[in-house]
């Protein structure tokens, strides 16, 4: 059997690829694709691995994309699941009893206050005045520092 007909069993009988087939037989791919443009079969056989190629890809990616949406939702779902006992956490804190102290209320609040040496008491934000209720407490003196 010559190299001719070896390419061609190769190529349309066992489905390798030029550059497979290059490889096994020890020839180039130039001379393997070309052997193969002389064949009457060759533009058929290529349009339908492209098309086969093309639905491939379509697969890959819509399981690419249902592993990521399964990710994303088992990320979200921890995250719930965080923000839950959180919650459930600040609200046993909070309900201990009927009112909580300035301090408490500036530790669970501590971004919403700023810190002023000279007079030793924390100072609620300028920017956070007019966005809190009146029942914020404005300024918390913090001695024993």
């Amino acid at each position: 059997m010559t190299k001719k007909e070896k390419i061609i069993i190769f190529y349309y009988e066992q489905k390798l690829n030029t550059i497979a087939i290059s490889n096994k037989l020890n020839v180039s791919k130039q001379y393997v694709s070309k052997i193969l443009k002389t064949d009457i079969r060759y533009k058929e056989e290529k349009n339908r691995r492209k098309e086969i190629n093309k639905i491939e890809q379509q697969n890959r990616k819509v399981k690419y994309n249902k592993k990521r949406r399964n990710k994303n939702r088992e990320n979200n779902e921890q995250i719930d699941a965080k923000l839950n006992l959180l919650h459930i956490q600040d609200s046993i804190e909070l309900s201990s009893r009927r009112t909580i102290s300035n301090r408490a209320f500036r530790n669970w609040n501590p971004s919403i206050y700023k810190f002023y040496d000279r007079t030793k008491e924390y100072r609620l934000k300028e920017e956070m005045k007019d966005k809190v209720s009146y029942a914020v407490p404005k300024k918390i003196k913090w001695k024993g520092l």
